[in-house]
């Protein structure tokens, strides 16, 4: 039997071990998150090219196994600032059962693992989802909203940045209108430029603010 590589520990370590070896990137920032980070290059590649955006999204990803790659795929990059969007993928059961603290308290580690290192954490929002085509009945429009309530606390907690995407893109059942997500989970064009229109100044202002 082969042995999993559960957190996908090998999908960037390539990728990193090149950015390592070369010179150092000023004021470099990572996203961390899942497919809805690591679309966003694809669907939205000019918000990357020409700065010292990091993309470290993995599809399917829960925040258990963000937290296992958060030392290689963020702290060894030695980022200014790490943007963490997670959780849709733990509500949707995609590793199995997990109470909304638990998945709070796991974003919580990643967050106290970069400011252990120098590192400034801005927490995102869980984005609207109505249900998952994936994995039907799951209430992500009931629990998505109680675990983003519990995120936005945590962030004021820590004294750092929340970014809300929820409430800039939740139709009135909770979940993303067509014209932002065509799955109802996955952000379209339209929807990712939301997103840059949101946390682009949050990054604006933190880079000031870290000077």
């Amino acid at each position: 039997m082969i042995a999993q590589d559960w957190p996908n520990l090998n999908k960037y370590q390539k990728a990193n071990q090149a950015l390592k070896a070369g010179p150092m990137i000023e004021n470099s920032i990572v996203f961390m998150g899942n497919s809805i980070t690591e679309g966003w290059s694809v669907a939205r590649p000019d918000f990357f090219d020409g700065k010292p955006y990091i993309n470290r999204g993995i599809s399917g990803q829960t925040t258990p196994q963000m937290l296992l790659r958060f030392r290689q795929d963020v702290i060894d990059l030695k980022p200014k600032i790490v943007v963490i969007l997670a959780g849709t993928n733990d509500i949707a059961g995609n590793t199995g059962p997990i109470g909304l603290e638990q998945i709070r308290d796991n974003i919580l580690s990643m967050v106290e693992l970069a400011k252990a290192n120098g590192i400034y954490p801005i927490v995102c929002s869980v984005l609207p989802a109505f249900d998952y085509g994936w994995r039907p009945g799951k209430e992500p429009n009931i629990k998505i909203p109680k675990l983003n309530s519990l995120l936005k606390k945590m962030a004021l907690a820590q004294n750092i940045h929340y970014v809300d995407y929820f409430s800039a893109m939740a139709d009135d059942r909770n979940g993303l209108h067509k014209d932002l997500a065509e799955d109802g989970v996955h952000p379209t064009k339209k929807g990712y430029l939301i997103m840059e229109g949101l946390v682009d100044g949050i990054l604006i202002k933190t880079l000031k603010d870290l000077k």
